[in-house]
């Protein structure tokens, strides 16, 4: 780890940097069951649901639940086997995202040409889940990278060297999408889909969502259900022109706001209005809904 002179800032080698703290996380069902049934039986998982609803919260949740670090990529130790410390490799997907960015490459150095693995690589030698989020952005010829890893065969063929890893046998793929970004350009295929445990997830019911904006945000508790209730409403505008109904996350962003005496309205108009579109007429829609909750 390396910390600089002001203490503004860690950097950590990827091989440091752990889930030191249980992350806050509040089932919704029994995913958390789901989960680790899968785990157990190295079934991958696909996780679908909506912006901002708790995905990526939830794996990272359960990297610490199964006494994972985030991102150690290495060779486990003895004291690590011990603790049964493995990784949790998170890999954020873009159209422009290629197999070697995943698998690895070669680079050219002084001496030479030098093999690096790439971050799926890594997780399937150290034994870890790999995190794939919004697969669907990503090249469907990327995509067909992971089958091998998907089925009985559970191999990552690196056809740069010639080589086929068999996974350690504590690897696991889980993949997350929005279904509502969903289009004829923009979808899995049915050979990627029918390879993965589905896990789907929603928006928390207010009383949830009112718990989770205030742990995470520091408002009141009548402020949080104001905001969880804000979310209710505004989701429903999305039959009326809205694209996306605002996320938990943006509901925290605001209690935040809130919280540095930003005042709510004001607030709301920041994080939610501003943020959800560009469209006036809508706008003035979702500000009527903030202003009949915080007037």
């Amino acid at each position: 780890m390396t910390r600089n002179d002001n203490g503004s800032y860690h950097e950590y080698a990827i091989e440091e940097y752990i889930v030191k703290n249980e992350p806050f996380y509040i089932p919704l069902g029994d995913e958390v069951t789901l989960f680790e049934a899968a785990y157990s039986q190295k079934l991958p998982v696909m996780l679908k649901g909506p912006t901002g609803c708790g995905k990526t919260r939830f794996v990272e949740y359960m990297a610490w639940r199964l006494s994972r670090p985030l991102t150690v990529v290495r060779r486990r130790s003895k004291a690590d086997e011990n603790g049964h410390n493995l990784p949790l490799v998170t890999i954020a997907c873009h159209e422009d995202l290629t197999a070697s960015d995943l698998v690895g490459r070669y680079l050219l150095e002084a001496e030479g040409t030098t093999w690096i693995d790439g971050p799926l690589t890594r997780a399937v030698k150290a034994g870890g889940i790999c995190y794939l989020d919004e697969i669907v952005e990503a090249r469907k010829d990327t995509t067909v990278l992971i089958h091998p890893l998907t089925d009985h065969r559970r191999i990552l063929p690196v056809e740069k060297r010639g080589l086929v890893i068999e996974a350690h046998d504590d690897f696991l793929l889980v993949i997350s999408y929005n279904p509502g970004y969903q289009s004829a350009l923009k979808d899995l295929k049915q050979s990627t889909r029918q390879r993965f445990v589905a896990i789907e997830f929603n928006y928390p019911v207010p009383a949830v969502e009112a718990q989770i904006i205030q742990r995470e945000s520091g408002v009141s508790a009548e402020q949080a259900a104001a905001l969880a209730k804000l979310g209710q409403k505004v989701r429903n505008l999305k039959e009326h022109g809205l694209q996306e109904g605002v996320s938990t996350r943006l509901l925290i962003y605001t209690g935040k706001l809130i919280a540095q005496g930003i005042p709510p309205r004001r607030a709301c108009q920041a994080s939610v209005v501003w943020a959800l579109t560009d469209d006036p007429e809508v706008q003035r829609s979702i500000e009527e809904v903030v202003s009949s909750i915080f007037e």
